[in-house]
């Protein structure tokens, strides 16, 4: 408060410290002047930023959802076209047993008036005897009357029928298609002074394919990085192949039962783990010996990933495939059971879809659920952060149902997108980055980055990894 002198030195104010009043005025300018260049630099640019981004969005959001619509109604198009196929087809099936009624019809006809013939004869023959006074010919007669009484037998010849099934709309709307919904994931924003709002810095403008190795899978499932130099590859076959950056084959192992594994991984001591439905169990190859490190009861083992502590998290499926979990073991000890959310719900799809798993630096699971068309992220202690559901675009028009997943040492998280021929990448929010879709990739599966962060990408089809620096 201001004060006059009079009253400064009055008894009321004794013991109180004072300040000059162009002091205080100094300083409020100065934090004033401090305030404004704040406000102009930093501040209101990023707010314009973010409304632009907005304004791009809802710019974008009639093209977006034209193209939806469009790709629907080609989808109905096709629909009617195969309608119309089957429709043709039953017509033609219904005229080729027309033909075969026609002809069978007609062929009795013909026995039938070819009897009709003969009786006509005998009639005309019978007369002229009646007529006839010569005795040889009437005491020669033979009756054929027991003849024409064995009828030939009835023709009934039924039509066919169209027993048209009855239309359950529930069951045409799910076999149509399926529309995912919208992808919110939300994240708190705080601006530093001093700094300004900007895009991962990180990222690449565009990603470099590095090297693009040849593995001879005809289905190439699961890649794993021993270093940025060498990798073990799976697919479908009971060979599990290891290859230098090059592309030559270094080892090869056989599964223990002759089919093929469900994933693969590396530990922190090198050695390979590869997870077996068949017979329910995780295996460890320790200079080349083959050993068990968990054989399950009731439940089949299937992608795993190593923890940074190098403990092992494994996905898994109840025999009956209604019940999915992830379960985190130290060595052959189980730990902590991923399985359902706070309100009891199952956390992933039930119904045996493929789902991989990788944990991030901040030591988040994060799951991609191809059933659950979403990536799915818990906490450490199983608790769940967040769903992403895809990204909405309108350069990627099919639904976003994920495969592999891997995360890299600035906690982003890639995910495989083999629709739509491209990799999402993630912060550790949920919140969308960018693509990985240069390089001609196509139908990316499995990931895996190695500690220089370089990615590793299966082509399922193609059978080639190929890896990629997307990071600065």
């Amino acid at each position: 408060m201001f004060v006059c002198s009079s009253c400064m030195a009055s008894k009321q104010h004794k013991g109180h410290n004072f300040v000059e009043v162009t002091e205080v005025y100094i300083a409020k300018k100065n934090d004033i002047k401090k305030d404004t260049k704040e406000l102009e630099n930093h501040i209101s640019p990023t707010y314009e930023e973010i409304a632009l981004d907005l304004e791009n969005q809802l710019a974008n959001l009639d093209g977006g959802y034209d193209k939806l619509t469009t790709t629907m109604s080609k989808q109905g198009e096709q629909w009617h076209r195969e309608i119309d196929i089957i429709v043709n087809k039953m017509k033609t099936e219904i005229s080729e047993i027309k033909v075969k009624h026609k002809e069978l019809l007609q062929k009795h006809l013909n026995e039938i008036k070819q009897i009709q013939s003969l009786i006509k004869e005998t009639l005309h023959a019978l007369m002229k005897i009646e007529e006839s006074t010569e005795v040889f010919t009437t005491i020669e007669y033979s009756s054929k009357i027991r003849e024409f009484s064995k009828l030939p037998p009835k023709v009934q010849v039924s039509l066919p029928t169209f027993i048209p099934k009855p239309i359950d709309s529930e069951k045409l709307y799910s076999l149509f298609g399926h529309i995912t919904p919208l992808s919110t994931a939300t994240e708190e924003q705080i601006l530093l002074q001093n700094q300004p709002y900007t895009p991962d810095r990180e990222l690449l403008d565009e990603p470099e394919l590095v090297a693009t190795i040849q593995t001879g899978y005809d289905y190439l499932r699961s890649v794993t990085c021993i270093n940025e130099d060498m990798i073990w590859t799976s697919g479908e076959a009971k060979d599990i192949k290891c290859f230098n950056i090059k592309g030559s084959t270094l080892h090869t192992i056989l599964t223990e039962s002759g089919a093929r594994p469900n994933d693969i991984a590396v530990d922190s001591d090198g050695n390979l783990l590869y997870s077996d439905s068949t017979t329910r169990t995780v295996y460890k190859v320790k200079k080349s010996q083959t050993e068990d490190l968990i054989r399950l009861k009731g439940w089949r083992p299937f992608n795993l990933c190593i923890t940074s502590t190098g403990d092992l998290l494994v996905i898994m499926y109840s025999d009956d495939k209604t019940q999915s979990k992830v379960v985190h073991y130290s060595g052959s000890t189980e730990k902590q059971t991923i399985q359902f959310d706070n309100e009891s719900k199952p956390l992933y799809s039930e119904n045996g879809s493929i789902k991989y798993i990788s944990e991030n630096r901040n030591h988040d699971i994060c799951v991609a659920d191809h059933g659950a068309c979403a990536v799915v992220v818990v906490n450490q202690d199983g608790k769940l952060r967040w769903r992403y559901t895809g990204h909405l675009s309108v350069i990627k028009n099919k639904p976003f149902t994920p495969w592999g997943i891997t995360t890299d040492s600035k906690s982003h998280i890639l995910t495989a997108d083999s629709d739509n021929h491209c990799i999402h990448i993630l912060d550790q929010n949920g919140q969308f980055l960018r693509y990985i879709d240069n390089c001609d990739l196509e139908d990316p599966f499995g990931l895996c980055v190695d500690n220089n962060d370089n990615l590793f990408v299966c082509e399922v089809y193609k059978g080639n990894v190929k890896k990629f620096k997307y990071l600065k």
